[in-house]
């Protein structure tokens, strides 16, 4: 189903928009020599746009011959374009979520965050000028990595094979070193999480669908930086402005990766997440979750 038009309507309000929209924008210039696609993830935070070389698509819809084949490459982006969904009511809330923002790629870059430029517009609907956020981010070719899916050394094996034709060069490479590799990028990504933790109180959003990429040499990167939450094991258990328990469910997300890559003790044994995964705290977690899941303003 196509969606309606734009309107002039609030694009902050919109489940999606299309391309036709973006370009009517106004600080969205017409002569900008690109080509942008929607991006198959629109989450609650973000409207995400692909950004590709007009060469690139042409090859992907004319086809281009290899040996004497006719092959359709997908065009890969040079970029990813983030339109956010967020209200300031001035400068200084605007910049402060920049900040934000910043502090994780303080903490995680270069090597475990898809590296991004943030910026502030002037957007104009319907007669108003509001500040929206944007992001120019690095685009990361890889395969999700779900912290709740099998992650035993066949499962990882699969994973980066699927991502090998993402990489040039992933026949030089051996699975198995591979499969090496991200267990220390596992290892290296949470020290690092959880110094951020323990420095700075905060935790990035590592729970929602497709936020972890692996790529076919074994990187972990974080690609969805417009969560971050407070980290207090005191109760009421946060929630972020969707009613979802941001904070517990990354922090299992962190022992889950811990535990099924690195093989770590369990949490029960584990101080940094004892708290977290108390079987009454993770009760009463679930059910947050579930009314995040049934509220009917989700747009994931």
């Amino acid at each position: 189903m196509n969606p309606e038009p734009l309107n002039d309507c609030d694009i902050r309000e919109k489940p999606f928009i299309e391309v036709r929209d973006l370009l009517a924008l106004n600080f969205i210039k017409s002569s900008v020599p690109l080509v942008f696609r929607r991006h198959y993830r629109t989450g609650l935070r973000s409207h995400l746009f692909e950004v590709l070389q007009p060469g690139d698509v042409q090859k992907e819809t004319e086809g281009i011959r290899i040996d004497g084949q006719l092959s359709f490459p997908r065009a890969r982006p040079i970029k990813m374009l983030r339109l956010f969904r967020a209200r300031f009511r001035n400068l200084e809330e605007a910049l402060e979520e920049i900040a934000r923002v910043q502090l994780i790629i303080r903490y995680l870059a270069p090597d475990h965050v898809a590296k991004s430029n943030e910026f502030l517009v002037t957007y104009n609907h319907e007669g108003v000028n509001d500040i929206l956020l944007c992001g120019l981010q690095e685009y990361i070719a890889g395969e999700i990595l779900d912290p709740w899916a099998p992650l035993d050394d066949q499962a990882l094996a699969e994973i980066v094979t699927r991502a090998s034709p993402l990489f040039p060069d992933h026949h030089k490479i051996p699975v198995a070193e591979r499969i090496q590799n991200v267990r220390n990028q596992v290892r290296f990504f949470v020290a690092h999480v959880k110094r951020m933790i323990t420095e700075a109180a905060y935790i990035p959003d590592l729970a929602g669908i497709g936020n972890l990429i692996l790529t076919a040499n074994g990187q972990l990167k974080l690609v969805d930086i417009n969560n971050i939450s407070p980290v207090s094991p005191e109760k009421p258990i946060f929630k972020d402005e969707h009613g979802y328990p941001v904070c517990d469910k990354s922090i299992e997300a962190l022992a889950l990766l811990e535990r099924e890559i690195l093989g770590t003790p369990s949490a029960e044994d584990d101080a940094f997440y004892r708290i977290f995964l108390k079987p009454a705290r993770m009760r009463v977690v679930s059910e947050m979750l579930r009314a995040f899941t049934l509220s009917p303003d989700k747009r994931m």
